[in-house]
Order: C-alpha cells, then structure tokens, then sequence
C-alpha cells in the first residue's frame, strides 16, 4: 500500500468541522499540532502589540488512492474558496510503522474504491 500525509492549515474554529467531514468520508484519524502564521493577510495589531492569529495543523495519513476524494472533503468543510480560511497539500511516505491496527480498515476502504 502507497500512503500520502496530508496537511491541512486551519484556523481552530474551521478544525473540527474539517475533521468530521474527513471521518465522514472514511479517515481514520487525525492529528492537530497548534501553530501560529503569517501570510498575505498579515496579523492586525491593537495599541502596537501585534496580534497573531492561531493556525491549526491538521494532519491525515492516508491511502493514495483516496488522496483526491478527501482534498476535495478539506476544501469544501474548511471554506477553502474564500480567502483567508486555511490551504491543504499533499507529501508522499516511503516508511511507515504502526499502523497494524489500522491496516483492516485501509483495506476494506481500497476494496470499497475498487468495487
């Protein structure tokens, strides 16, 4: 089996609607990592002091073959189309440990996509 991460930058209230979605669509999990950011929209500042705004990290480790279905989950749960509210891309695995409990579940979702 072939897996990608995928991230997904989001602002905390947009991660738990993007983490439903993407278990309602068949990920098995997720792990979110706190960060903070700048980008185009840069942070606004009150009396001088900058204020920044949280990012989350979503991560999902997933099967390549249902890569495209779950962007298209992310985008669409997170408001992807206005700007502004998060981006999501894609990095290859070569190696992976332990995912024995998970591999039951991978492979009915890859007999599913088949079938």
């Amino acid at each position: 089996m072939q897996f990608k991460l995928i991230f997904a930058l989001v602002k905390p209230n947009i991660s738990n609607k993007v983490v439903d979605a993407m278990k309602e669509a068949g990920a098995t999990g997720a792990t979110i990592i706190p960060a903070r950011g700048t980008g185009v929209h840069e942070a606004k500042s009150f009396f001088g002091l900058t204020i920044e705004e949280r990012t989350e990290i979503i991560l999902f480790l997933v099967e390549e073959h249902v890569v495209e279905k779950f962007m298209k989950v992310i985008s669409k749960a997170g408001g992807f189309n206005k700007p502004g509210t998060g981006i999501a891309f894609v990095m290859p695995i070569e190696h992976i440990a332990g995912l024995e409990s998970q591999m039951k579940k991978f492979k009915q979702q890859a007999r599913d996509e088949y079938f």
